[in-house]
């Protein structure tokens, strides 16, 4: 079976330095993939490499059999891929609404649309509470979930978050979490989280990839890999065994 997303021998260069390494990545049709890792591991070069918006210097991406690498980012999206940014990127003046409207791009299935706006919705209830209201009045993790709620009006194949966690209270968190893990029980939807910190991929389960100097140093489901093995390949202590 053709993998959703499959990266093979991904490199990108910086000038005179290497933000990807050699990269493989595969990712099947429904699963969840948590990428993790230090700051400057590579996790947002990967993000900017699946969505068209980095040169390669080698290497290859395919999203469901479809080679991406050269495509506009608008041609790589229409291919199923919706990426949701770091930063809570929403259109401030634009109405909630108005802004899941803005997910939809060119998509003519006006049923299935519908459809899933009801489902984004009852996802996240705030929605439907506030879809009136200027989006840049939010709370950060309202317009966290926004964001991602705004990518699955896309009608995408695979989602990737880029750190749904970032500067979120535990417990708004917890509630973007627990919304992610009703995506992947309800819906045949491919799941890209990066995260800096593993914590979340072992509360998530699927399968976990750790990124350090543009290279995967660890991999495996984070339930069954020791807090020793994560720690080193995190800190670059040892080779993770």
């Amino acid at each position: 079976m053709t993998p959703l997303l499959e990266i093979r021998d991904l490199r990108v260069r910086y000038g005179g330095i290497a933000a990807l390494r050699g990269l493989d990545l595969v990712l099947e049709a429904g699963e969840t993939l948590t990428i993790t890792g230090p700051n400057g591991a590579g996790k947002s070069t990967l993000m900017k490499a699946m969505a068209g918006l980095v040169k390669l210097e080698a290497g290859r991406i395919a999203l469901d059999g479809h080679p991406v690498s050269g495509r506009a980012p608008e041609a790589i999206a229409a291919l199923g891929l919706s990426m949701v940014p770091e930063g809570r990127q929403v259109f401030g003046a634009m109405t909630v609404l108005e802004n899941l409207r803005v997910g939809t791009g060119m998509r003519r299935d006006k049923p299935a649309v519908a459809a899933d706006l009801d489902y984004v919705m009852d996802l996240f209830p705030m929605l439907r509470d506030r879809a009136g209201t200027q989006a840049g009045l939010l709370s950060g993790g309202q317009q966290q979930m926004l964001v991602i709620a705004r990518g699955l009006m896309a009608g995408p194949k695979l989602l990737a978050i880029d750190e749904p966690s970032l500067g979120l209270a535990p417990n708004v968190t917890d509630q973007v979490y627990a919304a992610l893990m009703r995506l992947r029980r309800e819906r045949r939807l491919g799941l890209l989280i990066v995260e800096q910190s593993s914590t979340r991929a072992v509360m998530t389960g699927g399968r976990m990839v750790m990124l350090r100097e543009g290279r995967a140093v660890l991999e495996g489901d984070p339930r069954s890999l020791s807090a020793e093995a994560m720690q080193q390949a995190y800190f670059g202590l040892a080779a993770a065994a």
